[in-house]
């Protein structure tokens, strides 16, 4: 069976990137579908169905922040790569907080481009032989990666797609360390080490929703100048 082409929602308004983003992506064999303002990205959604997004942070009528929770909040899991034109890392982490899974600070090179569409596209369904994890209890935590969600004793809370991997890694190697740098290669596919602040982000996040009490995480835990490690006990 053929594999089916891959669908990008491009959200841009300016008009020479848009022209070098869509010739270049088409010419790698994706199918693009361009939205020039942040208020009908909710329509193309539901009508192109993206296997991912590129989303600039500014547009009109609504900020790439705002249209990243809608999507989220919406359900949808394909990866969101945002694009900055601000070295801000606040912005980054602001954007990785409303559920974007990488970002691009504008200007960027397009083997650099392709290279994260490629990583946040790619998607392992198991990181261990026995085969993938479905439900897991941790003490009061109850974590479902096939409904994906996680119920604590501070409720019930969706997983993104970019969590339920991070937690499908930690689980096939709980209690061990696990470095950022083999977070990075594993659940989000850099080729190489790369200064970013995105596992952290992530981990922050994931927290809130896996620990009774985030600011005092008792299960994924912190290892000073190595990296994280899932406790089961």
């Amino acid at each position: 069976m053929p594999h089916r082409t891959k669908r990008i929602l491009l959200v841009e308004d300016e008009p020479s990137l848009i022209f070098t983003l869509q010739d270049t992506l088409e010419s790698e064999g994706f199918q693009v579908h361009v939205v020039v303002d942040g208020l009908n990205v909710m329509d193309a959604v539901e009508h192109v169905k993206p296997d991912l997004m590129i989303l600039d942070i500014m547009l009109p009528g609504r900020s790439g922040f705002d249209v990243c929770r809608d999507v989220r909040d919406a359900k949808h899991t394909f990866p969101i790569l945002m694009l900055t034109a601000r070295e801000d890392e606040v912005d980054k982490v602001k954007g990785l907080l409303q559920g974007a899974d990488d970002y691009i600070t504008k200007p960027f090179g397009v083997k650099e481009l392709l290279a994260r569409i490629a990583a946040n596209l790619r998607r392992a369904n198991t990181y261990t032989e026995e085969g993938p994890f479905e439900v897991v209890t941790i003490g009061p935590i109850t974590i479902d990666l096939v409904e994906s969600t996680v119920s604590q004793p501070n409720g019930t809370f969706d997983l993104s797609n970019r969590e339920v991997e991070l937690l499908r890694y930690l689980l096939a190697h709980a209690n061990q360390p696990v470095s950022r740098d083999k977070l990075l290669h594993h659940v989000w596919r850099y080729e190489h080490s790369t200064n970013t602040r995105t596992v952290d982000v992530h981990v922050s996040k994931l927290r809130t929703k896996l620990e009774p009490v985030p600011e005092d995480p008792r299960y994924l835990v912190t290892l000073h100048g190595v990296g994280y490690t899932l406790r089961l006990s």
